[in-house]
């Protein structure tokens, strides 16, 4: 009776599952505007409730406008309930069916091996650092971030790099993207502008873009930004990658180096500098970021997502000091705090000398990675190939002589289950770079890397004949 069947094995409270099968009939016009609901001695006996249980659900009921009651009068339904049935677009209808592939052949780029992480030895870092939490960082702690690790951020920059900062300068984010958000804000003005590397992350330079930003592509060589091709005529920031470019991979001179500060002080711009991967350099120290020469005109970002696991949503930033207090102020109206938690372990994981060591092992590993996945280009493709930039980072920019990749060998490729981006994909300016393919490789095995490389040799060679056929 009622429509109301109760189900006992269910978290639910009943008095809640009353009121939700109440309601829900209310708003689809079973129940209609103005009709009498049962009593709540004859709802109680029907359901095999209490009485105060019905009385608690026609309560919620009332409260919430419902149901309307008068002393002396049965509670009835109130009016203006009745809902139209929203149609479910195909989009939604697919969202929830649709398998995700399973790729014979993954070369994603900028994917660390997750296998690799230790996460026994995080889970125990991270009690420690819970357990020794003082208590007042349980509450708001400000925009800034931990202070302990920015302390140890700051140790780490000076062993790993050489870059001697101040503490106070770092400023924790939820990774490098909510950097480049809160930097699109603080650099925005009546008609923004922004240089950027082409080709260039296209998912960062995004983040501009949607915020009104004009972009202005630069071009980039295999040394990186081509500083000579800087115009006067265009205002703003520069956003770079000089310690391993994306996608091309090639470290910024220092000659270069100095030009693009005395273009940007010039102009009065900042160096959006995103590091993102440099941690992983196989000959020799990282590059010196390009901060430690200008620290009043460089913005740098760094990250912890890309070195030891993507959901680990912490970064920082070395902010100008005259930028600082608008920094602190966009902050504190977006999300004000990262979650103190994972930065307290992160510190602890740092201050241990566990992340050096993690890093140490995993340059090693991806080192061999690096050069097994040459290996099988060469046998795979003979001399018909090239890499492209210094032997850093989780991903490598390979050029096939001769060939051309577009969005359509994409597509394809990605029906055949091989996935693989063409730095076509990164460029603004399109057809200087159609012959370059990204295969990311710090995720996958040897014996991975080997069987995608003759995948994705095996479907080039498909792909072109048919193409040629075709012409």
């Amino acid at each position: 009776m009622w429509g109301i069947e109760l189900d006992r094995s269910l978290d639910i409270s009943l008095k809640r599952q009353i009121y939700q099968r109440l309601r829900d009939q209310m708003i689809n016009g079973t129940l209609k505007a103005g009709a009498p609901l049962p009593s709540t001695r004859e709802l109680a006996q029907t359901l095999s409730v209490s009485r105060n249980t019905v009385n608690e659900a026609y309560d919620m009921l009332i409260v919430e406008g419902y149901a309307e009651s008068r002393q002396g009068a049965p509670t009835r339904v109130a009016g203006g309930l009745v809902l139209d049935h929203a149609k479910q677009s195909s989009a939604q209808q697919l969202q929830d069916t649709d398998p995700v592939p399973s790729f014979l052949a993954d070369f994603r780029t900028g994917q660390p091996d997750l296998r690799q992480f230790p996460r026994y030895v995080w889970q125990r870092v991270s009690q420690k650092a819970m357990g020794e939490m003082p208590l007042e960082l349980l509450g708001y702690g400000g925009p800034q971030g931990l202070a302990q690790l920015r302390e140890e951020i700051a140790a780490w920059l000076l062993r790993s790099k050489g870059l001697t900062v101040d503490a106070r300068d770092i400023y924790i984010t939820a990774g490098a993207t909510q950097a480049l958000h809160l930097i699109a804000d603080l650099l925005h003005t009546d008609h923004p502008e922004i240089l950027a590397e082409d080709p260039c992350n296209i998912e960062m330079i995004q983040t501009f873009i949607q915020k009104g930003y004009t972009v202005t592509s630069v071009p980039v060589d295999a040394h990186g930004l081509q500083t000579d091709a800087l115009s006067m005529d265009h205002q703003g920031p520069i956003y770079v990658t000089p310690s391993h470019q994306f996608p091309l991979g090639g470290i910024l001179p220092a000659a270069r180096r100095a030009a693009l500060i005395r273009f940007a002080r010039r102009c009065g711009s900042y160096v959006i500098e995103d590091d993102y991967d440099s941690e992983y350099r196989y000959y020799g120290e990282p590059a010196t970021p390009l901060y430690a020469m200008a620290p009043d005109r460089v913005i740098y970002i760094g990250t912890f997502s890309k070195v030891l696991f993507p959901a680990l949503r912490i970064g920082y930033v070395l902010v100008p000091r005259e930028l600082q207090s608008r920094w602190r102020r966009l902050r504190t109206y977006t999300d004000v705090q990262n979650p103190p938690f994972e930065q307290a372990a992160l510190a602890e994981f740092l201050r241990t000398r566990k992340f050096d060591r993690h890093i140490a092992r995993m340059k090693k590993l991806y080192k061999e990675r690096r050069q097994a996945l040459l290996d099988a280009l060469g046998d795979r493709f003979g001399e018909h190939w090239r890499p492209w930039g210094d032997a850093a980072g989780l991903h490598l920019a390979v050029e096939f002589s001769g060939m051309a990749f577009d969005e359509s060998f994409r597509t394809q490729a990605r029906q055949r289950r091989i996935r693989t981006v063409p730095v076509e994909h990164h460029c603004m300016r399109k057809g200087r770079h159609t012959d370059k393919l990204l295969l990311g490789y710090g995720h996958l095995e040897p014996d991975e890397i080997r069987l995608g490389v003759q995948c994705i040799q095996q479907f080039i060679e498909e792909y072109f004949k048919e193409h040629a056929r075709r012409r």
